[in-house]
């Protein structure tokens, strides 16, 4: 048996708004529902935004620590990982819910650019989260943007400064950033394998571009991630009525490539949590 893909569902993300799309999830109940709903599809992993009464993005650890413990009591055994992204704030504040212990949380281990501004992740600040993820025992999913990004995370993890083995996520179709390009995913996989031999990974597609990182991930035998944060639509005419419609479209897919869908404890053995 092929190993089980992990689905993780990036339930809201910091731009998509109710404009976009009426299902995208805002307020904390309305994550939890929506949550709940994708975990019950298939997703194992919940990367988690928080957002002010107004949409706009928020670093709040009140939010987070009630989102959190809202999906531990309906979406128990689910892994918790919330975002320390550059858009919901600056500096140190966007670690400042790592204290609450989640399961993971994501970090950019280098800067890139975004479609109008530099994704801004100097090394100083990078450093320090990573150095709070170790004190609070918090596993690092490394968002890779660029090929840099894989090779300064390796470099991070031989110098101590993140726990082993490594969970790579390579984002692609970012305006500005990597595009959704076949052979260059290929060769994330293979640069990854060469340098993290034990590592797992993870693959993101933005826009149009997710069933695409969807499909081409769990071919090549990686995870996956789907969700609203980074689409809105099933298709060019269709708006996604749900997180929970976008992980069975990706449940689908692992059924077309013959993979199993991991279960949340399959996902935290993987995972090493």
């Amino acid at each position: 048996m092929s190993q089980p893909c992990i689905i993780c569902v990036a339930i809201t993300g910091s731009l998509p708004c109710k404009e976009n799309n009426p299902a995208v999830p805002i307020t904390v109940e309305e994550q939890i529902e929506s949550t709940q709903a994708a975990f019950e599809a298939g997703a194992t992993i919940a990367h988690c935004h928080v957002r002010n009464d107004d949409q706009t993005p928020s670093s709040d650890p009140e939010k987070f620590g009630r989102l959190m413990e809202g999906l531990k009591k309906h979406c128990p055994g689910m892994i918790i990982q919330l975002s320390t992204g550059g858009r919901s704030g600056a500096g140190e504040a966007r670690g400042g819910m790592l204290p609450l212990k989640p399961d993971m949380a994501s970090l950019s281990v280098g800067s890139n650019n975004f479609p109008n501004r530099v994704y801004e992740n100097p090394p100083q600040l990078v450093e320090w989260l990573a150095d709070e993820m170790l004190k609070h025992g918090v596993k690092p999913e490394i968002e890779a943007f660029d090929l840099s990004h894989i090779h300064q995370a390796v470099n991070l993890s031989k110098q101590g400064k993140l726990k082993t083995p490594l969970y790579v996520q390579f984002v692609m179709g970012v305006k500005n950033s990597m595009p959704a390009d076949k052979p260059t995913f290929d060769f994330y996989i293979e640069t990854l394998k060469r340098l993290a031999p034990d590592a797992q990974w993870c693959g993101a597609g933005i826009g149009a571009n997710q069933y695409l990182l969807n499909e081409w991930s769990i071919a090549a035998g990686g995870h996956t991630r789907t969700g609203l944060e980074d689409n809105v639509r099933l298709d060019s005419k269709t708006l996604a009525p749900s997180n929970a419609a976008l992980v069975e479209r990706t449940v689908a897919l692992c059924e077309k490539y013959q993979r199993p869908v991991a279960t949340w404890q399959q996902a935290r053995e993987m995972l090493g949590l």
